[in-house]
């Protein structure tokens, strides 16, 4: 080969060397271009899911208040149910209070009219007093069933609590002052409760 085909064919492949470097040096580029916009991109979309995912402090304080609110007026209406209901039953224990004791006692009226029947009837003095005695025990017992009970009276100390004084009797002996002497009207308790004091004479 001639030295001026020689010249030629290395020219040709320095040209043909020059062209690969710039293929693979381009190459090199375009990756990392690549990838830097690829990083670029993943940072991009973890920020926006970062912000997704964040919830607004503003729109849950809302969400809190709101459901205080909700509670606050089912609280209220709650409350409201309640004291119409309350207000209701005591108005009509109020109205309908006497019932137990009527009905316990209606059947010693049952009997009362009956012994008044009976005593134009017969002339049996002593059979009308049984009869009037038995409904009388009756009577008592009845309001004991029902928390009433007598106030004793009898040689009893005065006591301001159960007893009212309608009379002072002078002149009794020592152990006989401040004690109830006679019993004008009997007291009566229910459930423990003073309904009617006792009116009393005491000794002074």
């Amino acid at each position: 080969m001639s030295n001026k085909n020689k010249l030629k064919h290395q020219a040709k492949e320095d040209i043909l060397k020059n062209q690969e470097g710039d293929v693979d040096t381009q190459a090199t580029v375009d990756n990392e271009a690549n990838a830097e916009v690829s990083e670029k991109q993943k940072e991009t979309e973890e920020i926006e899911d970062t912000s997704e995912t964040k919830e607004d402090p503003l729109q849950k304080a809302q969400a809190e208040l709101d459901e205080l609110k909700d509670k606050y007026l089912r609280t209220v209406a709650e409350f409201e149910n309640y004291k119409k209901r309350t207000q209701k039953e005591k108005a009509e224990l109020i109205f309908n209070g006497s019932e137990k004791t009527v009905s316990a006692i209606l059947p010693i009226l049952d009997d009362m009219e009956r012994a008044a029947a009976n005593s134009a009837n017969t002339e049996d003095i002593q059979a009308l007093e049984e009869g009037w005695e038995l409904i009388f025990k009756k009577l008592q017992t009845t309001l004991e069933g029902l928390g009433v009970k007598k106030i004793e009276t009898k040689d009893k100390d005065f006591d301001v609590d159960f007893h009212e004084a309608v009379a002072m009797v002078p002149g009794v002996e020592e152990d006989k002052k401040g004690k109830v002497i006679d019993c004008v009207q009997t007291g009566y308790t229910l459930n423990e409760k003073v309904i009617r004091h006792a009116k009393v004479a005491v000794g002074q």
